[in-house]
C-alpha cells in the first residue's frame, strides 16, 4: 500500500513563531557541523525573506515525504539504491506523491522570481529550480541518514552524495539523475583557474551549505538595496567558506549599495563630500573593487550574454519536448 502525500497550507500567518532575525541565521552558522539541520537552516533563510511562511506546516510536509520514502525503501538496500528510491518518490508520478511529481520550472529558468526559490513555494507548486530542487533532495537525504551535501557550479547548485564505495557522485536534482564533473565544467564554463582553486564542484560542509542557502537572502537584500544587511550575510557566508565566490560578489555589491546610499545619492560630485567623510567614501570604493577582484582572481566570471542565450535555447527545446533541462 502506498502512502499519498497530502499538501498542507505552507504559507500562512504563524503567530506562534516569532519573526526571525539575522541573529537566528548567525546561530545556524555557529552550530557544530554535526548539529546543522538543513531543513531548519533553510527555513530560517526563507522566513527572513517571507516571515509569513508557516514553518510548522513545511516541517510536517517534510515529515510526510520522509515517511513515504522510508515506507518505499526495502530493508537491505545499498545507499545508492536508497537514493534511487528518494529520487523516484520525488520525480516519478505515483500515489506516493499524489501523482504530482516535482519538476523543473521551465517558465522561470533563471530563478528570477525569488519566491520560487523558497521551500514552501516548491512544496506547494511542485515546480522548482536549481536552488529549491537540490536543497530539498539534500534535506531529505540528511533525514534518511544518507551522506549528502550541496556543491556549486557557476550560477548552479547540485547535490553531492557518497555511494557505498565511498565515492562522491553528483546528483543533478533539476532532472533527478546523475552528472559527471566534466559535464558541469563544459556546460557552465568552469575555468582551469576555478578548478585549481576549488571554488566549484567541491562537496561543501554543512556550514558551507548554509552559505549556499543564504545566497537567496543575499539576492533579496540586494534587490531591496539593504547594503548593511547584505554585507552582514555575505560576511557570515565567507566566514563559513572563504572560497564562496557568490558571497564575494554580494559583498562587493553591499559596499556599492552603501556607497550609493551614503554618498552618491546625497552629493552630486565626489568633491562635494565633506572632508570628514572622504575616508569612508574612499574605503567603500576600494572595498567594492577589491571584492570583485578577489572573486575574479580565484576563477569567478560573470555569465556572458552568449551563455544565457544558449541556456534559454535549451529551455525552449525542452519545453517543446515537455522534458527537463
Amino acid at each position: 500500500m502506498c502512502l499519498v502525500v497530502l499538501c498542507a497550507p505552507l504559507v500562512a500567518a504563524n503567530a506562534s513563531t516569532p519573526k526571525p532575525t539575522l541573529a537566528d541565521l548567525r546561530h545556524q552558522f555557529a552550530l557544530p557541523e554535526q548539529q546543522i539541520n538543513f531543513a531548519q537552516a533553510k527555513l530560517v533563510v526563507d522566513r527572513l525573506i517571507d516571515p509569513s511562511i508557516n514553518a510548522a506546516a513545511v516541517l510536517r510536509e517534510l515529515d510526510q515525504l520522509t515517511a513515504v520514502i522510508r515506507q518505499r525503501t526495502p530493508a537491505g538496500l545499498s545507499k545508492r539504491a536508497e537514493l534511487d528510491v528518494l529520487l523516484e518518490t520525488l520525480y516519478k508520478p505515483g500515489p506516493w506523491n499524489g501523482n504530482r511529481p516535482f519538476s523543473y520550472d521551465l517558465n522561470d529558468p533563471f530563478g528570477k522570481n525569488r519566491k520560487n526559490k523558497l521551500l514552501a513555494t516548491y512544496l506547494a507548486t511542485r515546480k522548482g529550480n536549481c536552488v529549491s530542487m537540490p536543497i530539498l533532495v539534500a534535506i531529505l537525504g540528511q533525514r534518511l541518514g544518507l551522506i549528502m551535501t550541496l556543491a556549486t557550479a557557476p550560477e548552479h547548485v547540485m547535490v553531492k552524495f557518497v555511494d557505498d564505495e565511498g565515492r562522491w557522485l553528483n546528483v543533478e536534482a533539476t532532472a533527478g539523475g546523475f552528472k559527471a564533473d566534466s559535464s558541469y565544467e563544459r556546460e557552465t564554463g568552469i575555468s582551469a583557474l576555478a578548478i585549481q582553486n576549488e571554488i566549484y564542484l567541491r562537496p561543501l560542509s554543512p556550514r558551507e551549505s548554509v552559505g549556499v542557502m543564504a545566497s537567496t537572502l543575499m539576492e533579496e537584500y540586494a534587490a531591496q538595496k539593504r547594503g548593511d544587511d547584505l554585507l552582514a550575510v555575505a560576511e557570515m557566508a565567507l566566514a563559513a567558506n572563504p572560497k564562496d565566490v557568490v558571497a564575494m560578489v554580494h559583498k562587493a555589491n553591499a559596499y556599492y549599495l552603501q556607497l550609493q546610499d551614503r554618498y552618491v545619492s546625497q552629493y552630486p560630485r565626489p568633491v562635494d563630500i565633506p572632508q570628514d567623510k572622504q575616508a569612508d567614501f574612499q574605503r567603500l570604493s576600494r572595498e567594492n573593487l577589491a571584492w570583485f577582484s578577489k572573486a575574479e582572481q580565484v576563477g569567478w566570471a560573470p555569465k556572458t550574454p552568449e551563455q544565457e542565450e544558449k541556456y534559454l535555447q535549451s529551455i525552449q527545446r525542452e519545453k517543446g519536448r515537455g522534458g527537463q533541462p
